[in-house]
């Protein structure tokens, strides 16, 4: 059996108390030991504990049953110093249950009955936790905590507190919450007289948080991020100031608002020092603050200077990508934290496991690796040291290199780009690889391909867009298993909603917490907005970067554009590995001039022509007409995108069937 023990010994029982343990277990904490033990071992240690004990010995020894389950199994000494579940109390007991005239035991976060506190101090924790694997920066992952503390605070506000109440005293009480969280949403109530619990939140991290560990960035960073961890209401008249917020709290003394909100965070705070033996939470002293908010504006969700400046946009760049990785966890840890039931919560933070309940939701199957070995051994049979996979291998190593941040390969249609991608990804460890395209078309020839029996035939590759959701084994799964497989195959879009939108933020999370290849790149440059957000997606993924991590992004392109790597993006050239092409097949490109409203020969799209020619119109009417017009002697297909999504999928696979490798060629 697996167990721990906890010694609460004081004085000259403590050292007795060790020299037995330490003979026994290992020491994982001050007071904490644990081991795997034989009963009749477990026997030895009691009566060596008893023959040893004092007035001031208090040790318990606890049966690990599961992950998140423990069983005591006996006390030796003062059985006060713990719980009824022999665990050192790390919630407030009864005596503490009360701070000023709060019940803390009242006070709930949600329809879970989750209290206040232990929801924002759990949301915190975990949102750290999250933010060491999103980010290396220590700075943003003490922003994540603080954000994370003080995220809900507002819902000590009387109108959520009565209507919560309220939901409370229902029979048939829904516990699934809602994604986008609990607010008041039904009866008289109205957004246009009322503020969010959000806002209400801005109002008092604005008048109460003494966050001077913090840079001005981050607690900028921090406010954004408590405004801004759920989606804004629509109103009419437009909340844009805390004075305004302020205005709306009509049922609400601020300054008892205040002293309430003082006293949850110095609940908070207690849970903090016996979590963590230490208490980092200070607030201000209380006084008249609605001075001391005047003029002061609700956070902007993105702020971009239209003066035209590179080093400006950078600059906010930057900014911004640090305000999603901080708005991402704290979300994300919100989430998690308000699935559990309060009884979960409570166990999670009595037995110091709310680290583990984050990494735990961070973890993925190590299978991909082993995929992607047998595929390489695959090539590397059917090649025999050729120099094709020579040349691929030194590039994936290359751009493996751990000075790298964001890897960047240029290589034109014929290098094997997908195979040097896996490769890469096989020598930086990868777990998942999230496979990011600009279009849909491009998505589905990488299912195709990766799904062959040459590459990854026994991997879950995955393929998720607006329309298509499906993997090489599951024609129709349930949204709780998008994102899982080993590789997806996405759209820029689908991974850019998670920064313009609520729902999808689950995605961004995923994104960062994966290897992520970027194909087809250069094709974001031209499009208005997504380049800007592409690039703090860029900006977001070297923020995880560190002299000792390998990179985690890989840009993909047969033609990178370098003023935009090295200018926009901030990646040095010499970053940038080339590979030349091993297609040595002819092709040739042909722009022509014609009327478009000859009918005739004249017309390039009426001309006839072999079967290995594509003739491309940039008109839909122009390329139907020729349709029509040589239907009967050429073997055609016509599609558009307002095709219904079964015939466009037909389609395609009769396309990539006739034009792939080794393809038809009907």
């Amino acid at each position: 059996m697996l167990v721990t023990f906890i010694s609460e010994c004081e004085k000259k029982a403590l050292s007795r108390t060790r020299r037995v343990l330490d003979a026994f277990a290992n020491r994982i904490g001050n007071n904490t030991w644990q081991t795997p033990i034989t009963e009749e071992g477990l026997n030895a240690v009691k009566r060596l504990l008893q023959k040893t004990a004092s007035k001031n010995t208090a040790v318990s020894c606890h049966q690990l049953k599961s992950r998140i389950r423990t069983e005591l199994l006996w006390v030796v000494g003062r059985r006060e110093k713990f719980n009824n579940e022999g665990i050192v109390a790390v919630n407030y007991t009864e005596a503490d249950k009360f701070i000023g005239e709060i019940n803390m035991g009242e006070i709930y976060a949600n329809t879970k009955k989750q209290s206040l506190d232990q929801h924002l101090f759990a949301v915190g924790v975990v949102a750290k936790e999250l933010m060491k694997t999103f980010c290396t920066d220590e700075n943003l992952q003490k922003a994540a905590l603080s954000a994370g503390f003080w995220h809900d605070i507002g819902k000590l506000e009387v109108q959520f507190q009565n209507w919560i109440n309220r939901e409370l005293e229902k029979k048939n009480l829904i516990t699934e919450l809602p994604e986008n969280g609990v607010h008041i949403e039904k009866g008289p109530f109205s957004w246009e007289k009322y503020p969010t619990h959000n806002e209400v939140s801005t109002l008092i991290y604005e008048l109460l948080a003494d966050d001077s560990s913090l840079g001005k960035i981050e607690k900028k960073a921090v406010k954004h991020t408590i405004y801004w961890h759920h989606a804004k209401p629509i109103r009419k008249d437009d909340i844009t100031s805390l004075n305004q917020v302020l205005e709306k709290l009509k049922d609400n003394d601020l300054k008892k608002l205040l002293i309430q909100s003082k006293e949850v965070m110095e609940s908070v705070g207690n849970l903090m020092g016996r979590y963590f033996d230490k208490n980092q939470i200070k607030t201000k002293s209380v006084s008249d603050y609605e001075d001391e908010i005047d003029g002061v504006k609700l956070p902007e969700y993105k702020t971009y200077e239209t003066s035209g400046k590179l080093e400006s946009y950078k600059r906010n760049i930057k900014k911004n990508a640090k305000e999603n990785l901080i708005r991402i966890t704290v979300i994300t840890a919100d989430r998690m934290v308000s699935s559990l039931s309060c009884e979960d919560l409570q166990n999670y933070i009595d037995n110091r496991k709310l680290e583990s309940f984050a990494k735990d939701s961070l973890t993925q199957e190590q299978e991909l690796n082993q995929h992607i070995k047998v595929c390489l051994e695959g090539f590397e049979v059917k090649y025999p040291n050729s120099d094709r996979n020579k040349q691929q291998t030194q590039a994936a190593e290359e751009l493996a290199n751990e000075e790298i941040d964001i890897a960047v390969l240029k290589g034109p249609a014929g290098c094997g780009k997908t195979k040097i991608a896996l490769e890469w990804a096989l020598k930086t460890s990868a777990k998942q690889i999230i496979w990011v395209c600009p279009r849909v078309a491009i998505c589905q020839s990488l299912f195709n391909d990766l799904s062959s029996k040459e590459y990854l035939p026994n991997a879950t590759i995955e393929i998720h867009t607006g329309e298509f959701k499906y993997t090489n084994k599951n024609p129709d799964p349930s949204e709780n298993e998008y994102f899982s497989g080993d590789i997806v195959l996405t759209t820029i879009d689908q991974i850019i909603s998670g920064i313009t939108t609520h729902r999808n933020i689950s995605n961004l999370a995923r994104f960062m917490n994966a290897t992520v290849v970027f194909d087809e790149f250069h094709e974001y440059i031209p499009m208005n907005g997504f380049n800007i957000l592409f690039a703090e997606l860029i900006e977001c993924k070297k923020l995880q970067q560190n002299d000792e991590t390998l990179p985690s992004a890989l840009l993909v392109s047969a033609t990178p554009n370098y003023y935009f790597v090295k200018e926009f993006l901030d990646i040095a050239p010499e970053d940038i590995v080339g590979i030349e092409s091993f297609n040595e097949k002819f092709y040739e490109i042909e722009f022509i001039d014609y009327d478009e409203i000859a009918k005739d020969e004249t017309n390039a799209l009426y001309q006839k022509v072999d079967k290995n020619t594509f003739v491309i119109s940039n008109t839909a009417i122009t390329a139907q007409k020729s349709f029509i017009n040589s239907q009967a002697d050429e073997t055609s297909i016509l599609t558009h995108s307002k095709f219904t999504l079964k015939d466009r999928e037909s389609i395609f696979s009769s396309v990539f069937d006739s034009f792939s490798e080794n393809g038809t060629h009907k």
